[in-house]
């Protein structure tokens, strides 16, 4: 089995580096995002078991990014660890998403506890095997198989990103910009056509046998995947 990783976005450069050091002695795999862009960076790019995330961060801020965070994956735990203690703050993160709220000034030994109890609830609710669907297309994370109406279809591996990447933005207009940053960890080239090559290898692959079109063109905005009701 793998070990656990953890996303911790938190601002407070010794809070941080204290629960990182903590939680690898536990055995768990630790990254540090010190503002919530950073953390929500990471997270498009990566898989990880669990989220801790703190609500007063520079930038987005924790609620913003636990909204993106479910936008993307409903399933992972995220537990919210924040100075606020009121009961309407509380409901916010949940509200917001949130699996957990942990108050500062906390005990560790109790986090832990914490983090124990989310991840095995998440690890007994996962379906075998993480796959992503949009209408008839199904892409495998785990074996990165792609197929449409039960047909096979090859990807290159930044072909399969770039699906990914489109799916779990499905009905939202990702810029050119956008995949840059997330497909290809690149600052984005206004010269260069890179991206749309790659989205028209994608459409040939995907959408050219199909009547029902999944990827669209929106004009001077950038690309959509689209779910059809």
């Amino acid at each position: 089995m793998h070990d656990i990783s953890i996303l911790l976005v938190e601002d407070e450069k010794k809070i941080a580096e204290t629960l990182k050091k903590g939680l690898e002695e536990q055995q768990y795999e630790v990254e540090i995002a010190s503002d919530g862009d950073t953390g929500r960076l990471f997270f498009d790019n990566k898989t990880y078991d669990l989220v801790i995330l703190d609500v007063n961060l520079p930038g987005m801020n924790g609620y913003e990014l636990l909204q993106h965070i479910r936008g993307v994956n409903q399933q992972v735990p995220v537990l919210m660890l924040t100075a606020l203690s009121s009961t309407e703050d509380k409901i916010e993160g949940f509200d917001s998403g949130a699996d957990d709220y942990l108050v500062k000034p906390f005990d560790f030994a109790e986090l832990v506890v914490r983090i124990r109890a989310l991840i095995k609830r998440a690890q007994q609710a996962a379906p075998v095997g993480k796959s992503l669907r949009v209408n008839d297309l199904v892409i495998n994370l785990d074996s990165k198989e792609v197929s449409r109406a039960g047909k096979p279809i090859q990807l290159t591996a930044k072909e399969f990103q770039l699906l990914e990447y489109m799916i779990r933005n499905k009905n939202r207009v990702v810029s050119r910009a956008d995949i840059a940053l997330n497909v290809w960890d690149i600052d984005f080239d206004t010269g260069t056509n890179v991206i749309d090559v790659y989205v028209n290898f994608l459409r040939k692959k995907i959408d050219r046998d199909y009547e029902q079109k999944l990827i669209h063109t929106q004009v001077g905005m950038g690309y959509v995947l689209k779910e059809n009701s």
